[in-house]
């Protein structure tokens, strides 16, 4: 089988103009051509591509995609382990993402007395300052907010990273036992569920049962909580609401 540079460009979602640059610069040269003199390319060329593809969606500059496709002591086994090394750096760097995210959100910046560049130190490229608005209209009039508020504006860089490290070291507890197969409604997961909600109540406001009860449904039901926690491990967002209700029910309150 032979492809069109019409063809390739809509299955490999790049641009035909895309295509073109490669085959000039020698990246990627179709392997036939029609009569007429049009680019027709293989299933390898169409391999090549999803590798140039995976290498630059990873950041590579093209010289160095051509370098590391074109080494001819390269083992296709030893390209694989690389791709996978890479993949899990990225990942691991969404995971901190997704962590700096969710406790931004959840301290939903009250206050926050940080230079610009703590603010980078603190939560990387995230800027927490965008749910301020959607905060106030939200929670502006209650005194969870107003307590928060007093409590963050005295927070340092120290203190943020401080509480950073806190919910990192929770959310990989919980999906340490999520991983396990242990119930959400155990004496580890509840247990872990109750640190959650004193970590919260140390840091920003008092955070009853109910309320807590009330934040793990909206970690379930508002897909930006849901993404943070998906990120750390798929299916973490419905067992920490699930752990919170059932801590929630083992500390007498309806959840």
């Amino acid at each position: 089988m032979s492809y069109s540079v019409g063809q390739v460009a809509a299955v490999a979602k790049v641009t035909v103009r895309t295509l073109h640059h490669y085959d000039e610069i020698g990246l990627l040269v179709p392997g036939g051509r029609s009569h007429a003199g049009h680019r027709r390319y293989s299933d390898a060329d169409l391999d090549r591509l999803q590798q140039i593809r995976f290498y630059r969606e990873l950041g590579f500059p093209l010289d160095e995609v051509a370098a590391l496709l074109d080494d001819p002591d390269a083992d296709p086994q030893e390209q694989l382990r690389r791709q996978h090394g890479l993949l899990t750096e990225r990942i691991t760097k969404l995971q901190e993402m997704a962590a700096a995210v969710e406790t931004a959100m959840e301290a939903r910046r009250m206050g926050i007395n940080l230079t610009p560049e703590e603010k980078f130190e603190v939560f990387g490229d995230f800027d927490p300052d965008q749910y301020e608005d959607e905060v106030q209209q939200r929670w502006g009039a209650t005194e969870a907010y107003a307590e928060s508020r007093r409590r963050t504006a005295a927070y340092t860089k120290e203190d943020w990273k401080r509480i950073n490290d806190g919910m990192d070291a929770l959310h990989a507890r919980m999906a340490d036992l999520l991983g396990a197969g242990t119930p959400a409604a155990s004496t580890e997961a509840m247990d872990a569920a109750e640190a959650h909600r004193l970590l919260i109540s140390d840091s920003y406001y008092d955070c009853s049962h109910e309320m807590h009860a009330c934040l793990g449904a909206m970690y379930v039901d508002d897909p930006r909580f849901t993404a943070t926690y998906e990120a750390i491990r798929p299916g973490l967002a419905i067992y920490l609401r699930d752990a919170i209700a059932a801590n929630t029910e083992r500390h007498g309150q309806r959840s």
